[in-house]
């Protein structure tokens, strides 16, 4: 009789992680992961690639046999069913603590998910919430979902660079006063062009009048990770806030995390938000987004404070650099001073481009074109790029500034 005993393939073994290592240093819902895909179980189960035996070969070859193998399928023994807490429920609670959350949640429908789950929470407490008005596409589809009345509130305008900026607390009083029964507020900090909000005062004015205040953090999840940023939405007070992993941290794409504020239960249930977080999200949650965050949170959490650091002193530099190129100037910590805004995000290198005569949309043309980068955003006045936590910034913020000299002079 032929010999059955699975061996798992060298690429697949993993050594268990010694019991005396510190809670953050674990990323638990990914070794339990590894260890399953590592004991090559009988897979009569769905994905139907079966850990990679019948997928596409090409397929096969980009992705690599350690994805495919561990690409399994929800309600598994071991990852997310079993003994309590599961590793997967061990991952949220590490994660709730690194960003100092009352409870988060892995969200696998991404940030926008989180904004959907917002509208809907809020909708259990009434009918009227205030808006941001350059909220995400994803918030807008929130009030379609819920049936939430929105009153919206303006963002204050750069007179100069003409893109938009946060609310002020004044704005947001003057917003309740016309909506007196909003049960919540939603607001965007910080913004596309790294501009943040003065949060802490936002979440006063909403708080007085009875509400909760839902923070779209989508682009600063990495504040909450080292002292030179700016403050983070939890620690400010807001009750919720959707932050979107993925874009700074280095997760995958389509993984985000929802946050509930430590204080947040006056205004917000959790069980409900829980249930929320269900009904917009797929019954066939991705093992890879998931291990993605559980990984990406340890990594914040034990390496982030380095790892920011060594980028925040780069990013200075950098902009040095594009400041020195004729028709260039940088959003820098000057962006403070304006209305709307009472930080920045120095990860964000937002460039105005008014002195070389062109537009935006042109310059990232040409740098694409020419050079081959990619930039994150486009606008008549400014284009912005994006740095990630761990990423060689000085390696590849020298591509971007050679990129960024060359267009200017086209």
């Amino acid at each position: 009789m032929a010999d059955t005993t699975p061996i798992a393939p060298e690429s697949q073994r993993q050594e268990r992680p010694p019991d005396d290592v510190p809670p953050q240093s674990r990323a638990p819902y990914l070794e339990a992961l590894v260890a399953y895909a590592g004991a090559v179980p009988g897979r009569f189960n769905v994905p139907g690639h079966k850990g990679g035996l019948g997928s596409d070969p090409e397929l096969a070859a980009a992705l690599g046999e350690q994805a495919l193998a561990l690409d399994v399928a929800s309600l598994t023994h071991g990852i997310d069913i079993g003994p309590l807490p599961t590793p997967f429920q061990q991952a949220q609670m590490l994660a709730a603590q690194a960003w100092g959350a009352q409870r988060t949640w892995f969200l696998v429908n991404g940030a926008s998910q989180g904004n959907q789950v917002a509208s809907i929470a809020l909708a259990h407490n009434g009918d009227e919430m205030i808006v941001q008005r350059n909220a995400h596409s994803s918030t807008i589809d929130s009030l379609v979902l819920s049936g939430v009345r929105p009153t919206f509130v303006a963002p204050e305008l750069d007179p100069e660079l003409q893109i938009a900026h946060g609310i002020t607390p004044e704005a947001l009083e003057r917003a309740f006063a016309l909506t007196p029964g909003a049960v919540g507020a939603t607001v965007v900090s910080p913004t596309y062009f790294g501009a943040v909000a003065d949060v802490r005062a936002l979440a006063e004015v909403a708080h007085r009048h009875g509400a909760a205040l839902v923070v779209d953090e989508a682009w600063g999840s990495h504040f909450a990770f080292h002292p030179r940023l700016p403050e983070s939405a939890l620690a400010a007070g807001a009750d919720l806030v959707i932050s979107s992993t993925h874009k700074i941290l280095g997760s995958l794409t389509q993984s985000a995390m929802l946050h509930l504020g430590a204080s947040a239960s006056r205004r917000l249930d959790e069980h409900v938000v829980d249930r929320a977080v269900t009904l917009v999200e797929t019954t066939s949650p991705s093992a890879l987004l998931t291990a993605s965050l559980d990984a990406t949170r340890r990594h914040a959490a034990v390496h982030g404070r380095e790892l920011l650091g060594e980028t925040v002193e780069t990013m200075a530099c950098l902009r040095a650099d594009v400041h020195a190129i004729d028709g260039l100037d940088v959003l820098d910590e000057r962006l403070g001073r304006r209305e709307g805004v009472a930080d920045y995000d120095p990860l964000r290198l937002a460039v105005d481009v008014r002195g070389t005569g062109a537009t935006g949309y042109r310059i990232a043309e040409l740098m694409r074109e020419h050079d081959g980068v990619s930039l994150e955003l486009a606008a008549t006045n400014v284009v912005v790029a994006v740095f990630g936590m761990g990423e060689p910034a000085s390696r590849t913020g020298a591509r971007l500034v050679a990129s960024l000299r060359s267009a200017a002079q086209r």
